[in-house]
Parts: structure tokens; C-alpha cells; sequence
């Protein structure tokens, strides 16, 4: 990979784009998703804590501000190595760091509500019909089945930028194919995958859609991506190498700041978060501060830390990321590598599995369950109706217009059940909870 390509500022969908001399087309892909909804609605997601009343806990907003701060980081130290080996252009070090600060921002903004076990709720109510195999859900093959048992936050978010926000349907937000390339973390479809046995970071899991996959195919041709072929000759692709970036900033901000919020919500006792801190940031505390602030401090050297390991790792593995072969994350391959397997250790066994957060996981997928299962008279009532909105009788109309589901497009099972998927992992953790009290009648 070449970075002449790899840093292609063409814009999606908007091929006689001109770049503005006075406002970089990284910082305008950067304000595009600031300003779009689906970010917005991030304030109201699910990080690791699900309905929390208090302030100081992380949603997916601030946690996808703190890891575009983090990215950005990464990208300037990476860019300085590449311009002092002389790999790019002096100044474009900027551009790369602009570019991982904008997919940054955007890494999270797919998440269904609830977090992650939204997903897995989203997943297996679709596993339930397909299992079921009656109506919409009778032909496996057709309608991509896998895309919607294994529902993948990844994908929706490409869904969401290249397809349903600004200009639907014809780019998206037409953000530019670098920045498009840098938040793809699982470059190939679901069903694609499937076919595939090889080990690699890039297919752990997938993160196109059919019905994205030629806006991804653009993307990839432009960046001048890795192409491989699955055995049938389909087409998946090695990650764009600031993917790493992207990964690493997610990587550094969830697990540290993972263990600030257990400090603040005392899943986790201070000498515990502090002792891992110190560890990871090679300091002390500082006498007389707060236990608050002591944590912040050493949360804050943590980060710095973890910013220059994993700098130092690209460096290191440098021709593998460039060649498509690397297949670790910048974290686990760097010297902290332990230090964060440990911290990842204690929050399976005492943060993720604290009481109150088990209890709201099992309403939340109570909640997904039911917003899906009230949703479904519109569908079945619209392929009746052979995909004619305007046909909607009384009831399956009343319930499309209360929830404000959004029919347009669809014209067969598989763009409605995108319309369902789309409705779903779009709403808030609260705005779930009121639209499954609507549903059921409560």
C-alpha cells in the first residue's frame, strides 16, 4: 500500500468534489459527523454502564470525543515518523492525523442502545425468526440472514455514513474515501466471511453490508487497499494501516477510562484502580490530592504512556501493517501489552459483571425484544400490501406514524428488515424504553 493512495481525500459519492484551500476536507469530514444526529444520540448510549444517573459515568459520546483526542495523538507521532523516513510529504502528517481524529469519531456511531449486549439482543431476536423461517424471514439466502443474526455496530456505521445520513442513498455524508477506509475495521460482508478460514484481525468480524458493499468496493479501489479473493472470487480487503490508529485510541480510551468509571461508580475500590494506573503510567500519586483526583492524574499518564507504546509498536511492525500481513492490535503487540491484559482480566470478571449492570443488560434485551416484536404489523402488513406505504391499513399506519419509522425505500424483505435493523439500533438506551412501553401498552 502506497500512501499517495492510502490518504485519497476524494469524496464518496461526489466525484467533482474541489478541495477548499482554507478548510481541510478532514476537518469538514470531522464536522459532518459532529454535527449528524446518529453522533448526537450518542449522549444517550450505553459505554459500559446502562441507564446511569450519574453524570460523571461514560456514554459513546464522550467516549468517542476522548478517543478521537487519542487518535489524533497517534497520528501526529505516526506522522512525524513517516515524514523523517521520508514515507510521505512534509506537513501531510496532519492530514493523517486529521483523518484518524475524524473515524474516530465516528468508530461508535453505529452502537445499538444497550451497548453491546444490544447487539447481541438484536442478533438473536433475528435468529429467533430466521430459526422460525415464516414470512419475512422464510428465505435465508435472499434477505442475507447472516447480516442480521450477527447484527454488527461496525456495519451499520458505514451503513449510516455512506447511505442513510445527508445525502441518503447516494454517499451518505459523503465523507473522504481515506476517512471512509480508516474507520473500517472488518473490511469484507458478512456472508463473504463465512467462506473464509483464515486468522486475521481484518475477519474477526465483518463490517460491510450487501447493500453497502459497492460503496465500500469505491472506497477501497481509491485507497488502493489489498485486495483478496474468497474462493468463489468475491472480493474482501486488508485494513487500511491507520485502522490500527483507530483501534489502538479505542483500545487505550475503553480500557483506562473503563477503570475510572468503575472508581466513580465503586465497582472497584481506589488502591485497586490506583495500583493499575501507577502500573501503566510509571508514576506515583501525587500527596494531598483527592483519591478523584489522584485517579484522573495517573488516568492521564496512563494515556500518554499508551499513546508512545503504541506508537513505537507501528513503527516496529511497520512493514507488516503496510504489507497487509500485521494481524495483532497495536496495544497487545506493544510493551504494556500485559499490563492491559490484566486490566481487560479484572473488568470480565468484576466490572462487566457488576450487579446492576447484569440486571439493566437483561431489561435492556427485554426492551430490544419488544420495540422488534411491536414493530413487525408494520412489515408484514407493508408486504402485504405488496410494499405500497400508502396501502397501510389503519392500525399498521397508526403504529408507522407514532414511531416515526422511516418506510422509505423499502421495496422488499431485505431493505425492510434494514429498515428495522435501522429503526432499532438507532434509538437511545431511553427513547428504547418508551418506544417498548408504547408497544406493549404500558
Amino acid at each position: 500500500m502506497e500512501w499517495d493512495r492510502l490518504l485519497d481525500l476524494g469524496r464518496l459519492g461526489h466525484p467533482s468534489y474541489r478541495h477548499q484551500p482554507h478548510r481541510p476536507a478532514f476537518d469538514q469530514d470531522a464536522d459532518r459527523i459532529s454535527f449528524s444526529a446518529p453522533f448526537r444520540r450518542l449522549a444517550n448510549k450505553t459505554q459500559v454502564h446502562p441507564l446511569y444517573d450519574n453524570d460523571h459515568i461514560h456514554h459513546r459520546l464522550i467516549h468517542s470525543v476522548e478517543t478521537a483526542s487519542v487518535g489524533r495523538s497517534l497520528g501526529i507521532d505516526v506522522g512525524n515518523f513517516l515524514e523523517e523516513q521520508g514515507l510521505i510529504g512534509a506537513g501531510e502528517r496532519m492530514v493523517l492525523a486529521g483523518v484518524v481524529h475524524a473515524a474516530c469519531l465516528a468508530h461508535d456511531i453505529g452502537n445499538p442502545p444497550f451497548g453491546h449486549s444490544g447487539e447481541d439482543a438484536i442478533g438473536a431476536w433475528f435468529s429467533a425468526r430466521f430459526d422460525a423461517g415464516r414470512g419475512l424471514f422464510a428465505d435465508r439466502q435472499s434477505v442475507f440472514a447472516e447480516e442480521f443474526e450477527a447484527f454488527e455496530g461496525n456495519a451499520q456505521g458505514f451503513r449510516i455514513l455512506t447511505n442513510l445520513e445527508m445525502y441518503r442513498g447516494d454517499g451518505g455524508m459523503r465523507l473522504t474515501h481515506a476517512t471512509l477506509a480508516t474507520f473500517s475495521k472488518y473490511p469484507v460482508t458478512a456472508r463473504r466471511r463465512t467462506t473464509l478460514t483464515e486468522r486475521y484481525c481484518g475477519l474477526k468480524k465483518f463490517g460491510i453490508f450487501e447493500s453497502e458493499a459497492r460503496n465500500f468496493e469505491s472506497v477501497a479501489e481509491r485507497t488502493g487497499l489489498i485486495a483478496e479473493a474468497t474462493p468463489d472470487g468475491a472480493p474482501w480487503w486488508r485494513r487500511h494501516p491507520l485502522v490500527f490508529l483507530v483501534e489502538a485510541a479505542d483500545d487505550i480510551c475503553y480500557n483506562i477510562l473503563d477503570l475510572e468509571d468503575a472508581f466513580t461508580s465503586r465497582d472497584l475500590g481506589y488502591h485497586e484502580v490506583l495500583d493499575l494506573l501507577s502500573d501503566l503510567a510509571g508514576r506515583e500519586p501525587i500527596a494531598g490530592n483527592s483519591e478523584a483526583e489522584n485517579i484522573a492524574f495517573l488516568r492521564a499518564m496512563a494515556i500518554s504512556q499508551s499513546i508512545a507504546a503504541s506508537v513505537e509498536a507501528f513503527r516496529t511492525h511497520y512493514d507488516a501493517i503496510m504489507a497487509g500481513t500485521f494481524s495483532d492490535a497495536l496495544i497487545d503487540a506493544s510493551e504494556l501489552g500485559e499490563r492491559f491484559d490484566k486490566i481487560a482480566t479484572l473488568a470480565n470478571t468484576r466490572i462487566f459483571t457488576s450487579p446492576r449492570k447484569t440486571e439493566l443488560e437483561v431489561m435492556g434485551r427485554n426492551v430490544v425484544h419488544q420495540v422488534l416484536d411491536g414493530l413487525m404489523p408494520v412489515f408484514d402488513a407493508l408486504s402485504a400490501a405488496d410494499w405500497k406505504v400508502e396501502d397501510l391499513k389503519s392500525y399498521p399506519q397508526q403504529l408507522a406514524r407514532a414511531t416515526g419509522i422511516d418506510l422509505r425505500n423499502v421495496s422488499d424483505t431485505y431493505t425492510a428488515l434494514h429498515a428495522l435493523s435501522d429503526y432499532v439500533s438507532g434509538m437511545t438506551d431511553r427513547y428504547a424504553v418508551k418506544i417498548a412501553q408504547m408497544v406493549r401498552g404500558a
